[in-house]
């Protein structure tokens, strides 16, 4: 049998409003009679129903996160650093993982809306934001992460993934590379695309250098063995002398392939470089250069950003818009080059 308010009260021999001040407000009581409630709440083993006060109320204390694959530790790192940030205003951080399917995302964004979230944090896969457009219309807060909203109809925290992929190339091709692969996939992934679109604006530079699209069905270690597998599978004067990989993943993927049988060496062969600068880059049987976002901040940043939206959408919430008082921010990091050997200058 459940133990109610009415019972902690009554043993306490004090009011249901003084056990509701105890519950909410301590500070408004006298201390010996927050110890006796308190003594009636162990004696009686009373759990509050922190759900039901909270939809009451109009929103729980939790924030939904939906990110792209939750199997990348680079996303592990962001919900780290939401975590973090919510913790100091007694939230908590619901973590969904899209699996890279916009079923599973959906499901999950009306999944969080059902419940009432303080707001949504999401990394979307896609360029179609109408779903979170109606989220937020229905009084939702949204921010986006790990990817910049197309305009100023969201906030969002990102890293220049442009400059990035530039990073990648640039720094292959400073090495003396001029045959690049990029390996990654699929291409309706804006991070892949960026990436992608960087690494081309940096060999377009340089006389003689190519890049040649590897694409790969998800961003993972098993697609990138495989991936890796048919470019050590080809003629040694066809194969790429550098591959770009749009996660670290996918170069840890490529890197087992090209060592598994010897015969193609990194970096003397081919020289390989990630993105994310996942911890597991570094511990790399050949070491990973990657490309380090700083996935935490990244986590943080966002829902500082959501708090203030939320915010703001509390103070213009008489209009049909209920996000219409709170100012939109973008918030863009920039990219670090880590080298490390997986990369080396030719002759």
């Amino acid at each position: 049998m459940s133990v109610s308010v009415r019972d902690v009260a009554a043993l306490a021999n004090v009011s249901v409003g003084t056990v509701s001040n105890v519950l909410n407000r301590p500070d408004k009581v006298a201390p010996a009679t927050v110890a006796r409630v308190q003594a009636a709440i162990d004696e009686l083993g009373f759990v509050r129903n922190d759900a039901a006060r909270q939809l009451r109320a109009g929103r729980s204390r939790s924030i939904g996160l939906v990110v792209l694959d939750v199997r990348n530790p680079f996303f592990t790192d962001v919900a780290r650093g939401a975590e973090e940030r919510a913790a100091t205003e007694g939230l908590t951080i619901l973590l969904g993982n899209g699996d890279d399917d916009p079923e599973r995302e959906a499901a999950y964004l009306d999944l969080f809306e059902e419940q009432r979230v303080h707001g949504v944090l999401v990394s979307p896969l896609g360029d179609d934001l109408r779903r979170l457009e109606r989220l937020r219309s229905r009084g939702t807060p949204v921010v986006l992460v790990d990817r910049e909203a197309p305009d100023l109809g969201f906030s969002s925290v990102s890293v220049d993934d442009v400059v990035g992929g530039e990073l990648a190339a640039g720094h292959l091709l400073e090495t003396g590379r001029r045959r690049i692969a990029f390996v990654g996939g699929p291409s309706g992934i804006r991070q892949v695309a960026d990436r992608l679109a960087g690494a081309r604006r940096a060999v377009e530079r340089v006389d003689g250098a190519t890049i040649e699209v590897v694409p790969t069905g998800a961003l993972t270690v098993l697609e990138g063995r495989a991936a890796g597998e048919r470019i050590r599978d080809l003629p040694p004067e066809d194969r790429p002398d550098a591959v770009f990989a749009a996660n670290d993943l996918l170069a840890m993927g490529v890197l087992q392939a090209l060592v598994m049988q010897g015969d193609v060496r990194v970096p003397d062969d081919i020289a390989l470089v990630g993105y994310d600068d996942i911890d597991f880059a570094s511990a790399a049987v050949v070491p990973l250069t990657s490309i380090r976002q700083p996935a935490a901040l990244i986590g943080h940043t966002a829902v500082e950003l959501l708090l203030r939206e939320a915010e703001g959408a509390a103070a213009g919430a008489a209009g049909p818009d209920a996000g219409a008082g709170a100012s939109r921010e973008r918030v863009v990091f920039q990219p670090e080059l880590v080298v490390r050997a997986s990369t080396a200058a030719v002759g």
